[in-house]
């Protein structure tokens, strides 16, 4: 019997203003791992290609320049651009640079306007490429700008899909791409006021927090190592919206509350600036 032919998703992945951990998070991924992301069908009859990465793949050089420039012609529309890391800015983009044209440069901001103009659709991985994070925190040097607010300097409308976290869960990642593969892209609803899949940042910390009960009943803790909530020593869960509490990390080990950490809040749009300093108790009722 003939084979039936597998459909690929061309993905571009860029790197702005970060430190590369949203791809060390996504590449720790474990069911699926990244061998069966980047090498099987991540679902019947469709296949991830990865086109370009700066951190792991073996071409360099104008050879790997010329695969995205060749994507980005002979795909266009049909591939997906994720962008990890914020967008520098000033002085012309120089701070944030992905190979040259004409002995020059070329600003990062530069290729995510191209690039962005003629993908599918664009995936914001992390907080850095979501809401600016830590390299847009203040005074913000280099002005970067968030993905969203890079592309709407530039007027380009291409539809973008957060996937917030400092580092975001390779869960997340994984199951945005798979969720596109399936069943297109996510519809206005499917995502929350943020631009992020409910799916995965539907709920509160808070809400799901095995120390909730000691919220309720008033009992806070006085230092890390102490039972009770956190909320006194500057937990962020009561305003972030994600479900580390029930999804866990390291393949369901533990998460920052459960292993007697804070939960930073690093999801939201307010981190870092706003929801600093770490370890002081934030207003809520």
């Amino acid at each position: 019997m003939p084979k039936s032919k597998t459909e690929e998703l061309p993905v571009i992945w860029l790197q702005g203003a970060g430190c590369t951990g949203c791809s060390v998070s996504v590449l720790n991924s474990v069911s699926p791992s990244i061998k069966n992301i980047l090498i099987d069908e991540v679902i019947p009859g469709k296949h991830i290609n990865l086109r370009f990465h700066p951190t792991v793949m073996a071409g360099a050089g104008e050879a790997a320049i010329e695969v995205l420039q060749e994507t980005q012609q002979q795909k266009k529309g049909g591939y997906v651009l994720v962008m990890e890391g914020a967008i520098p800015t000033a002085k012309g983009g120089i701070h944030g640079v992905v190979g040259e044209e004409n002995g020059k440069p070329v600003p990062i901001v530069s290729r995510l306007e191209s690039l962005g103009a003629n993908a599918l659709a664009i995936i914001a991985l992390g907080t850095c490429a979501s809401f600016g994070g830590i390299p847009a925190a203040a005074p913000n040097p280099t002005q970067c700008l968030s993905v969203e607010e890079a592309l709407k300097v530039a007027r380009i409308t291409t539809p973008v899909i957060n996937v917030p976290g400092c580092p975001p869960h390779p869960d997340w990642f994984v199951g945005t791409l798979a969720s596109i593969l399936l069943f297109g892209l996510p519809k206005p609803e499917d995502l929350d006021e943020h631009g992020r899949p409910k799916a995965f940042y539907g709920t509160l910390i808070h809400e799901n927090c095995p120390r909730r009960a000691y919220y309720d009943e008033r009992k806070f803790a006085k230092k890390l190592s102490d039972p009770g909530c956190l909320y006194e020593l500057g937990c962020k869960g009561p305003v972030t919206y994600a479900d580390c509490p029930t999804r866990l990390w390291n393949h369901g080990v533990n998460w920052c509350v459960g292993s007697g950490g804070l939960c930073h809040g690093c999801v939201e749009p307010a981190f870092p600036d706003l929801v600093s300093p770490i370890y002081e108790k934030i207003a809520f009722p």
